[in-house]
């Protein structure tokens, strides 16, 4: 798998303060841990990472973070972003191998509505799953998997049978290799006219009650 190579600068300094200092400076404090190894605080451009989080992907794509000389194979894990801003102000990293066993969210892409016959009869694609769960090695990570709606009709149901999933890469749970990830569903139409008529019974049946309570 291709990897995107990062700079990175380790923190000698941790902590609210000097996070703060930080990201004054443009920076986007980060930690990166697993592998056995003791967690290493890293700050990196904030400019970077955002360009980063513009690509779509960014959960399953590996980045080589090279921090003062030594390099780490990563995948990013989580982006906290301010509440306000948006603006990214710390992100964590696991740290991979080859050998690494995964368990990820692959997202789902869904192609081809234009030239799907039941979207074109009237039909919505009612998508159910827009990930599912694997289990892969770490160079064996897909990106993603793209379902073809380009033969579904209208009524039919794309279930995990239509992604053919890599060597070496299984669905985390046995049931998911028969699992619906959407349909294409005729559309619910309820007119102005049926409401009114709806409550019709109901006027009807207030009016003796009223009468009633009128005599009295």
């Amino acid at each position: 798998m291709e990897q995107v190579k990062l700079k990175a600068q380790k923190r000698e300094r941790t902590g609210k303060g000097a996070s703060r200092a930080n990201r004054r400076a443009g920076l986007v404090p980060a930690v990166i841990y697993g592998d056995k190894s003791a967690p290493v605080a890293i700050a990196l451009e904030e400019k970077v990472l955002v360009a980063q989080m513009g690509i779509k992907g960014i959960w399953t794509r590996q980045f080589s973070i090279d921090v003062d000389g030594k390099n780490y194979v990563t995948l990013c894990q989580d982006i906290q972003k301010h509440p306000v801003s948006d603006r990214p102000i710390h992100a964590d990293f696991l740290h991979i191998t080859k050998s690494s066993v995964l368990t990820m969210d692959i997202p789902l892409e869904f192609i081809n509505e234009d030239k799907c016959p039941g979207i074109k009869l009237g039909g919505i694609l009612n998508i159910v799953h827009r990930t599912i769960a694997i289990r892969c090695k770490a160079d064996q990570i897909p990106t993603s998997f793209t379902i073809d709606l380009a033969s579904a009709n209208l009524g039919d149901s794309i279930t995990s049978k239509v992604i053919p999933l890599p060597a070496g890469v299984t669905f985390v749970h046995a049931e998911e290799e028969d699992f619906t990830l959407a349909t294409i569903v005729q559309p619910t139409q309820e007119t102005a006219e049926e409401a009114p008529a709806a409550e019709a019974p109901a006027e009807a049946a207030a009016a003796p009650a009223a009468e009633k309570k009128a005599d009295k």
